[in-house]
């Protein structure tokens, strides 16, 4: 087996797994926020949504890692 393709899949596999850990944090501490303050909605979906795209940049930098991999 060649080692690059071994090399490939640790990086992409092992950088999704945090960002999608901490996207599935963001959500369900906003949805628990709004729960709690269902008036503040607005005031939480806009940083949750900034906060997701950079957890999910994360994923897309090992995206491009493992491509680079040669």
């Amino acid at each position: 087996m060649d080692l690059t393709i071994l090399a490939k899949a640790l990086a992409i596999g092992l950088g999704a797994q945090m960002p999608a850990l901490a996207i599935g944090l963001i959500g369900a501490k906003a949805m628990e926020a709004i729960g709690r303050n269902p008036e503040a909605a607005g005031k939480i979906l806009v940083p949750m949504l900034l906060v997701s795209a950079f957890a999910e940049a994360v994923a897309i930098y090992a995206l491009v890692i493992a491509f680079s991999i040669s």
